[in-house]
C-alpha cells in the first residue's frame, strides 16, 4: 500500500489516476489573461482566473506548478490570491510551489515554515547550488523538493557545464549531491522525496543526469513554447517513470487568436499534452503507471 504523506508516493498515485506524468504551470502574466479578467486588478484577476483555469484542466493532469514569482510581483494581494489558489488546487492535483527558495540553513527553514503554515503545496523547488543548506530544511518539514540541478536557461551553460578537476561538470556534481542524499528521503514507490529540475532542452544532459541519479523524480520544464520536444522529455524517465513533463505557455495560452470560450481551448491544450506524453511512453514500450 503506498503511503500517501510521502511526496513522491503522492506524485505516483496522481499519475496513475490521471494517466500521464505531466505537469501543467501557472505563470500567469496580466496583460495576457483572457479579456474579461483584465477588468479587474492584477491579484482579484488571477484569483478569479486561476480557479476557472485549475477547473479547465483537473480531468486531464495530475499535477499543477505555481511560479509564486508571478504573485509576488503584484504584492501582498498578490500572494493572497497565490494562497487561495494553491488551497484550492491541493486534493484536486499533485501541487508544486516554484519559487526556487535557497539560502543557509535558518533562512531555509523560515521559508518550508512559509510553505507548512501559509502556502500549501506537496513540493517545492529550490536552489541546490548553495549546498544542502538550501534544500535539507523543505524535506526536514514533510515536503518533497525538486532542487536545481541542469536548467533550461541558455545562461545556465556557462555554469552548469563547466568542468571540475575530475572531470565532471558543476550539474554532475550537484546530482551526485542530490542522488547521496535522496537515498534518505526513498518512498515505497521506489523514488526519493528529494529530485531535480533538469530542463528538457538539455536532453544530452538529461540522459547522463538520470543515470546519476536513479531514485530522483525529475521536474522537467521548457516542454512546448521553450523548445523542448517529445524525445528530449523522454531521456528524464527510468523506464517509464521519475519524471514530470512540465508545460506552462503552450497551455496557459492555448486560447489566443481562438473563438470560443477560452477555458475549452485550455482543457484541449491540458488533454492533448497528457496525451502526447502517454503515446510516447507506450511507444517507447513502457507504461506511466507501470511499477518496477
Amino acid at each position: 500500500m503506498v503511503k500517501h504523506d510521502h511526496p513522491t508516493d503522492l506524485l505516483e498515485s496522481w499519475v496513475t489516476r490521471r494517466g500521464a506524468p505531466v505537469c501543467v504551470g501557472m505563470d500567469p502574466v496580466f496583460e495576457r489573461l483572457p479579456l474579461a479578467y483584465q477588468q479587474h486588478d492584477p491579484a482579484s484577476a488571477f484569483e478569479k482566473w486561476g480557479l476557472a483555469f485549475l477547473d479547465a484542466i483537473e480531468p486531464h493532469v495530475p499535477a499543477v506548478k505555481f511560479q509564486s514569482a508571478c504573485f509576488e510581483r503584484h504584492g501582498v494581494a498578490g500572494m493572497a490570491a497565490l494562497a487561495k489558489l494553491l488551497a484550492h488546487a491541493r486534493g484536486k492535483f499533485l501541487v508544486i510551489l516554484d519559487g526556487k527558495r535557497g539560502d543557509i540553513g535558518i533562512s531555509t527553514q523560515h521559508y518550508a515554515a512559509a510553505v507548512v503554515e501559509h502556502f500549501p503545496a506537496n513540493f517545492v523547488t529550490a536552489n541546490a547550488y548553495l549546498g544542502t543548506d538550501g534544500f535539507l530544511p523543505f524535506l526536514q518539514a514533510g515536503l518533497g523538493v525538486f532542487a536545481l540541478v541542469r536548467t533550461s536557461n541558455a545562461s545556465s551553460d556557462a555554469l552548469q557545464s563547466a568542468c571540475l578537476h575530475d572531470g565532471r561538470t558543476i550539474a554532475q556534481s550537484v546530482a551526485d549531491t542530490i542522488a547521496s542524499v535522496g537515498g534518505d528521503y526513498v518512498g515505497e514507490s521506489g523514488f526519493s522525496a528529494l529530485g531535480a529540475v533538469v530542463g528538457a532542452t538539455k536532453s544530452i544532459d538529461a540522459r547522463q543526469l538520470r543515470q546519476r541519479m536513479p531514485r530522483a523524480p525529475f521536474l522537467v520544464p521548457g516542454f512546448g513554447a521553450q523548445g523542448g520536444g517529445i524525445a528530449d522529455a523522454m531521456e528524464c524517465f527510468m523506464h517509464g517513470r521519475g519524471a514530470l513533463i512540465s508545460a506552462s505557455r503552450s497551455v496557459m495560452q492555448a486560447f489566443e487568436n481562438r473563438d470560443g470560450e477560452w477555458s475549452q481551448h485550455v482543457a484541449a491544450a491540458a488533454k492533448l499534452l497528457a496525451t502526447d506524453i502517454a503515446t510516447a511512453l507506450c511507444a517507447q514500450g513502457t507504461s506511466a503507471t507501470r511499477s518496477s
